[in-house]
Protein backbone atom coordinates (compact mmCIF):
# COMPACT_ATOMS: atom_id res chain seq x y z
CA UNK A 1 0.00 0.00 0.00
CA UNK A 2 1.30 3.64 -1.25
CA UNK A 3 2.20 5.62 2.07
CA UNK A 4 0.62 8.84 2.70
CA UNK A 5 3.57 10.82 3.83
CA UNK A 6 6.79 11.51 2.35
CA UNK A 7 8.62 11.16 5.42
CA UNK A 8 7.86 9.40 8.64
CA UNK A 9 10.93 9.56 11.05
CA UNK A 10 9.94 8.59 14.66
CA UNK A 11 12.05 9.44 17.97
CA UNK A 12 15.52 9.45 16.03
CA UNK A 13 18.51 9.39 17.76
CA UNK A 14 22.26 9.93 16.63
CA UNK A 15 25.41 9.68 18.93
CA UNK A 16 28.41 10.48 17.56
CA UNK A 17 31.59 9.31 20.09
CA UNK A 18 34.40 12.30 19.20
CA UNK A 19 35.95 11.58 22.40
CA UNK A 20 32.92 12.46 24.28
CA UNK A 21 29.71 11.59 23.01
CA UNK A 22 27.66 14.01 20.67
CA UNK A 23 24.05 13.57 20.67
CA UNK A 24 22.91 15.67 17.40
CA UNK A 25 19.56 14.19 17.04
CA UNK A 26 17.64 13.27 20.44
CA UNK A 27 14.38 11.65 19.57
CA UNK A 28 13.47 13.75 16.74
CA UNK A 29 10.64 12.93 14.56
CA UNK A 30 9.35 14.23 11.30
CA UNK A 31 6.04 13.42 9.18
CA UNK A 32 5.85 15.38 5.51
CA UNK A 33 2.35 14.81 3.63
CA UNK A 34 3.29 14.65 -0.22
CA UNK A 35 3.28 17.49 -2.48
CA UNK A 36 4.30 20.37 0.05
CA UNK A 37 7.45 21.95 0.78
CA UNK A 38 8.61 21.17 4.48
CA UNK A 39 10.67 23.64 5.80
CA UNK A 40 13.50 22.50 8.91
CA UNK A 41 14.89 25.55 10.10
CA UNK A 42 17.21 26.00 13.49
CA UNK A 43 20.61 27.49 14.82
CA UNK A 44 24.07 26.29 13.33
CA UNK A 45 24.57 22.48 15.08
CA UNK A 46 20.51 21.39 15.49
CA UNK A 47 20.25 18.47 13.96
CA UNK A 48 18.93 19.64 10.30
CA UNK A 49 22.30 17.86 8.46
CA UNK A 50 22.39 15.08 10.22
CA UNK A 51 18.31 14.39 9.96
CA UNK A 52 18.55 15.16 6.40
CA UNK A 53 21.22 12.56 6.02
CA UNK A 54 20.10 9.69 7.78
CA UNK A 55 16.52 10.23 5.80
CA UNK A 56 18.65 10.06 2.67
CA UNK A 57 20.41 6.86 3.84
CA UNK A 58 24.08 8.90 4.19
CA UNK A 59 23.96 7.94 7.84
CA UNK A 60 22.09 5.04 10.12
CA UNK A 61 20.53 6.60 13.00
CA UNK A 62 21.38 5.29 16.24
CA UNK A 63 17.73 4.52 17.24
CA UNK A 64 14.58 5.04 15.68
CA UNK A 65 13.13 4.77 12.76
CA UNK A 66 12.06 6.40 9.39
CA UNK A 67 10.97 5.69 6.14
CA UNK A 68 10.79 7.24 2.68
CA UNK A 69 7.61 7.04 0.76
CA UNK A 70 6.58 3.84 2.72
CA UNK A 71 10.26 2.33 2.36
CA UNK A 72 12.58 1.46 5.40
CA UNK A 73 15.60 3.58 5.47
CA UNK A 74 17.85 1.13 7.09
CA UNK A 75 16.33 -2.18 5.48
CA UNK A 76 15.26 -0.76 1.95
CA UNK A 77 18.21 1.74 1.48
CA UNK A 78 18.75 1.17 -2.03
CA UNK A 79 15.06 1.72 -3.12
CA UNK A 80 15.25 4.61 -1.02
CA UNK A 81 17.85 6.07 -3.36
CA UNK A 82 16.17 5.48 -6.13
CA UNK A 83 13.41 7.75 -5.13
CA UNK A 84 14.74 10.26 -3.70
CA UNK A 85 17.28 13.42 -4.95
CA UNK A 86 19.41 14.96 -2.73
CA UNK A 87 21.38 18.99 -3.57
CA UNK A 88 23.80 19.44 -0.19
CA UNK A 89 25.15 22.99 1.05
CA UNK A 90 27.55 22.92 -1.61
CA UNK A 91 27.56 21.97 -5.38
CA UNK A 92 28.66 18.43 -5.95
CA UNK A 93 29.45 18.66 -9.79
CA UNK A 94 33.21 17.89 -11.60
CA UNK A 95 34.33 21.25 -12.41
CA UNK A 96 36.63 19.77 -14.56
CA UNK A 97 33.35 18.42 -16.69
CA UNK A 98 30.84 20.19 -18.78
CA UNK A 99 27.46 20.81 -17.27
CA UNK A 100 26.00 18.21 -20.00
CA UNK A 101 28.45 15.33 -19.38
CA UNK A 102 27.70 15.93 -15.71
CA UNK A 103 24.13 15.19 -16.51
CA UNK A 104 24.91 12.67 -18.43
CA UNK A 105 27.15 10.65 -16.23
CA UNK A 106 24.81 10.78 -13.39
CA UNK A 107 22.12 9.71 -15.74
CA UNK A 108 24.37 6.51 -16.91
CA UNK A 109 25.19 6.34 -12.94
CA UNK A 110 21.29 5.57 -12.39
CA UNK A 111 21.16 2.81 -15.46
CA UNK A 112 19.79 5.46 -18.08
CA UNK A 113 20.93 4.24 -21.23
CA UNK A 114 23.77 6.35 -23.17
CA UNK A 115 20.81 8.15 -25.51
CA UNK A 116 18.23 8.56 -22.43
CA UNK A 117 21.34 10.54 -20.64
CA UNK A 118 21.64 12.74 -23.72
CA UNK A 119 18.45 12.95 -24.12
CA UNK A 120 17.51 13.96 -20.09
CA UNK A 121 20.85 16.32 -19.99
CA UNK A 122 19.30 18.65 -22.82
CA UNK A 123 16.16 18.29 -21.07
CA UNK A 124 17.38 19.77 -17.91
CA UNK A 125 19.75 21.88 -19.60
CA UNK A 126 16.96 23.73 -21.17
CA UNK A 127 15.07 23.67 -17.84
CA UNK A 128 17.27 25.61 -15.99
CA UNK A 129 18.16 27.73 -18.21
CA UNK A 130 21.98 26.60 -18.93
CA UNK A 131 21.67 25.22 -22.18
CA UNK A 132 23.99 28.25 -23.91
CA UNK A 133 26.63 27.06 -21.13
CA UNK A 134 25.82 23.38 -21.52
CA UNK A 135 29.40 22.23 -23.44
CA UNK A 136 31.92 24.44 -20.95
CA UNK A 137 33.40 23.29 -18.18
CA UNK A 138 31.76 24.05 -14.85
CA UNK A 139 34.68 25.71 -13.43
CA UNK A 140 33.86 28.47 -15.49
CA UNK A 141 30.29 28.45 -13.99
CA UNK A 142 29.12 31.49 -11.62
CA UNK A 143 28.61 30.14 -8.15
CA UNK A 144 24.43 30.75 -8.94
CA UNK A 145 25.23 28.82 -12.41
CA UNK A 146 26.66 25.79 -10.54
CA UNK A 147 23.89 25.65 -8.32
CA UNK A 148 21.24 25.23 -10.81
CA UNK A 149 23.42 22.11 -12.63
CA UNK A 150 23.54 20.79 -8.97
CA UNK A 151 20.16 20.86 -8.95
CA UNK A 152 19.59 19.78 -12.07
CA UNK A 153 21.69 16.32 -11.56
CA UNK A 154 19.56 15.73 -8.51
CA UNK A 155 16.50 15.54 -11.11
CA UNK A 156 17.77 13.12 -13.53
CA UNK A 157 15.81 10.32 -12.40
CA UNK A 158 12.77 12.76 -11.48
CA UNK A 159 12.27 11.49 -7.78
CA UNK A 160 8.83 11.96 -5.61
CA UNK A 161 10.90 13.37 -3.12
CA UNK A 162 13.90 15.68 -3.24
CA UNK A 163 16.10 16.39 -0.37
CA UNK A 164 17.45 20.18 0.01
CA UNK A 165 20.13 21.40 2.76
CA UNK A 166 20.74 24.97 2.40
CA UNK A 167 20.19 25.12 -1.29
CA UNK A 168 20.70 29.01 -2.02
CA UNK A 169 23.49 29.32 0.46
CA UNK A 170 26.52 32.02 -0.39
CA UNK A 171 24.21 32.62 -3.88
CA UNK A 172 23.13 36.56 -5.02
CA UNK A 173 19.82 37.49 -4.57
CA UNK A 174 18.89 37.33 -8.24
CA UNK A 175 20.35 33.55 -8.25
CA UNK A 176 18.47 32.83 -5.11
CA UNK A 177 15.29 34.17 -6.42
CA UNK A 178 15.83 32.29 -9.78
CA UNK A 179 16.72 28.81 -7.38
CA UNK A 180 13.17 29.25 -5.59
CA UNK A 181 10.83 29.95 -8.91
CA UNK A 182 12.19 26.54 -10.04
CA UNK A 183 11.22 24.80 -6.71
CA UNK A 184 8.29 26.50 -6.75
CA UNK A 185 7.65 25.04 -10.56
CA UNK A 186 9.09 21.64 -9.04
CA UNK A 187 6.74 21.60 -6.31
CA UNK A 188 3.64 22.14 -8.93
CA UNK A 189 4.44 19.66 -10.57
CA UNK A 190 4.31 17.29 -7.73
CA UNK A 191 7.22 17.15 -5.91
CA UNK A 192 8.16 17.08 -2.75
CA UNK A 193 10.70 19.11 -0.81
CA UNK A 194 12.29 18.76 2.62
CA UNK A 195 14.32 22.34 2.84
CA UNK A 196 16.69 23.24 5.40
CA UNK A 197 17.73 26.60 5.23
CA UNK A 198 19.35 30.06 7.14
CA UNK A 199 17.51 32.16 5.03
CA UNK A 200 13.93 33.20 6.90
CA UNK A 201 12.78 34.84 3.85
CA UNK A 202 12.96 31.61 1.91
CA UNK A 203 11.29 29.38 4.44
CA UNK A 204 8.52 31.87 4.67
CA UNK A 205 8.17 32.38 0.69
CA UNK A 206 8.32 28.46 -0.14
CA UNK A 207 7.12 26.26 2.57
CA UNK A 208 3.61 25.16 3.41
CA UNK A 209 4.90 23.68 7.17
CA UNK A 210 7.88 24.21 9.19
CA UNK A 211 9.28 22.49 12.10
CA UNK A 212 12.09 24.31 14.07
CA UNK A 213 14.89 22.49 15.83
CA UNK A 214 17.82 22.85 18.28
CA UNK A 215 19.88 20.82 19.95
CA UNK A 216 18.22 17.53 18.13
CA UNK A 217 14.68 17.94 19.03
CA UNK A 218 11.39 19.99 17.85
CA UNK A 219 10.40 22.83 19.72
CA UNK A 220 8.50 24.41 17.40
CA UNK A 221 5.91 23.13 14.14
CA UNK A 222 3.64 24.89 12.11
CA UNK A 223 2.81 26.96 9.17
CA UNK A 224 4.75 30.36 8.98
CA UNK A 225 1.64 32.66 9.29
CA UNK A 226 0.22 30.40 12.84
CA UNK A 227 4.42 30.72 13.90
CA UNK A 228 4.46 34.15 13.53
CA UNK A 229 1.05 34.68 14.77
CA UNK A 230 2.07 32.89 18.14
CA UNK A 231 4.62 35.92 18.73
CA UNK A 232 1.68 38.39 18.80
CA UNK A 233 0.28 41.01 16.49
CA UNK A 234 3.59 43.44 16.25
CA UNK A 235 6.37 43.57 17.21
CA UNK A 236 8.20 46.78 18.72
CA UNK A 237 11.32 47.33 18.21
CA UNK A 238 13.49 50.15 20.61
CA UNK A 239 17.21 50.75 19.44
CA UNK A 240 20.02 52.18 21.99
CA UNK A 241 23.30 54.20 22.08
CA UNK A 242 24.66 51.19 23.95
CA UNK A 243 24.58 47.52 25.30
CA UNK A 244 24.14 49.18 28.75
CA UNK A 245 21.44 51.46 28.14
CA UNK A 246 19.62 48.83 26.36
CA UNK A 247 19.85 46.51 29.38
CA UNK A 248 18.50 49.61 31.58
CA UNK A 249 15.49 50.19 28.86
CA UNK A 250 14.94 46.46 29.13
CA UNK A 251 14.50 46.83 32.50
CA UNK A 252 12.20 50.15 32.04
CA UNK A 253 9.83 48.35 29.92
CA UNK A 254 9.52 44.55 30.66
CA UNK A 255 6.51 44.97 32.59
CA UNK A 256 5.06 46.69 29.27
CA UNK A 257 4.72 42.82 27.21
CA UNK A 258 3.19 39.86 28.64
CA UNK A 259 6.61 38.06 27.06
CA UNK A 260 9.73 38.41 28.17
CA UNK A 261 11.34 41.38 26.37
CA UNK A 262 14.46 39.78 23.84
CA UNK A 263 17.83 42.13 23.91
CA UNK A 264 20.06 41.78 20.58
CA UNK A 265 22.80 44.11 20.54
CA UNK A 266 21.74 47.63 21.55
CA UNK A 267 18.40 46.85 20.01
CA UNK A 268 14.86 45.60 22.38
CA UNK A 269 12.34 43.85 20.95
CA UNK A 270 9.00 43.03 22.04
CA UNK A 271 6.14 41.33 20.60
CA UNK A 272 2.64 43.17 21.82
CA UNK A 273 -0.71 42.60 20.51
CA UNK A 274 -1.15 46.66 20.00
CA UNK A 275 2.21 47.91 19.17
CA UNK A 276 0.83 51.57 18.25
CA UNK A 277 -0.30 51.77 22.07
CA UNK A 278 3.04 49.71 23.51
CA UNK A 279 4.75 51.95 21.41
CA UNK A 280 3.72 55.32 23.20
CA UNK A 281 3.76 53.70 27.09
CA UNK A 282 7.15 52.79 26.28
CA UNK A 283 8.57 56.72 24.91
CA UNK A 284 6.67 57.72 28.08
CA UNK A 285 8.22 55.21 30.33
CA UNK A 286 12.06 56.07 28.72
CA UNK A 287 10.77 59.87 29.17
CA UNK A 288 10.05 59.49 32.81
CA UNK A 289 13.44 57.60 33.28
CA UNK A 290 15.44 60.14 31.17
CA UNK A 291 16.32 57.41 29.05
CA UNK A 292 16.41 58.39 24.92
CA UNK A 293 16.24 55.93 22.52
CA UNK A 294 18.12 56.24 19.34
CA UNK A 295 14.56 54.66 17.30
CA UNK A 296 12.07 53.11 17.66
CA UNK A 297 10.24 51.03 15.18
CA UNK A 298 6.35 48.75 14.74
CA UNK A 299 5.89 46.34 12.25
CA UNK A 300 4.52 42.97 11.82
CA UNK A 301 6.07 39.84 13.16
CA UNK A 302 8.78 37.95 10.94
CA UNK A 303 10.08 34.10 10.88
CA UNK A 304 13.68 36.06 12.37
CA UNK A 305 11.14 36.92 15.34
CA UNK A 306 10.37 33.78 15.91
CA UNK A 307 13.61 31.65 15.61
CA UNK A 308 14.93 34.12 17.58
CA UNK A 309 12.22 33.90 20.67
CA UNK A 310 12.12 30.18 20.20
CA UNK A 311 16.63 29.38 19.94
CA UNK A 312 17.42 32.58 21.89
CA UNK A 313 19.81 33.00 18.75
CA UNK A 314 19.63 34.89 14.97
CA UNK A 315 20.22 32.86 12.20
CA UNK A 316 24.29 32.71 10.19
CA UNK A 317 22.70 34.93 8.18
CA UNK A 318 21.43 37.96 10.45
CA UNK A 319 24.62 37.09 12.72
CA UNK A 320 26.95 37.71 9.22
CA UNK A 321 24.91 40.55 8.24
CA UNK A 322 25.32 42.39 11.69
CA UNK A 323 28.93 41.65 11.88
CA UNK A 324 29.14 43.12 8.16
CA UNK A 325 27.39 45.90 9.34
CA UNK A 326 29.40 46.54 11.89
CA UNK A 327 32.76 46.73 10.29
CA UNK A 328 31.41 48.63 7.71
CA UNK A 329 30.76 51.36 10.66
CA UNK A 330 34.24 50.83 12.37
CA UNK A 331 35.85 51.75 9.35
CA UNK A 332 33.49 54.53 8.83
CA UNK A 333 34.77 55.98 12.39
CA UNK A 334 38.71 55.44 11.62
CA UNK A 335 37.89 57.20 7.80
CA UNK A 336 36.89 60.51 9.87
CA UNK A 337 39.28 60.47 12.60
Amino acid sequence: MTSELAIDARDLVKVFNRGSSVRALDGFSLQVPRGIVMGLLGPNGSGKTTAVRILSTILSPTSGSASILGLDVAKQADAVRRTIGLAGQYATVDENLTGRENIRMVGQLTHMSKAGAASKADELLERFSLTDAGNRPVKTYSGGMRRRLDLAASLVAAPPLLFLDEPTTGLDPQSRNDLWEIIEQLVTEGTTVLLTTQYLEEADRLADDIVVIDHGREIAHGTPAVLKAQLGTTVVEVSFADHAAADRGLELIRSLTEKEPIREGSMVELTVENGPRVAADVLRALDAAQLEPLGLAIREPSLDDVFLSLTGRRTAEEVAADESTSKKRRRGDKESQ
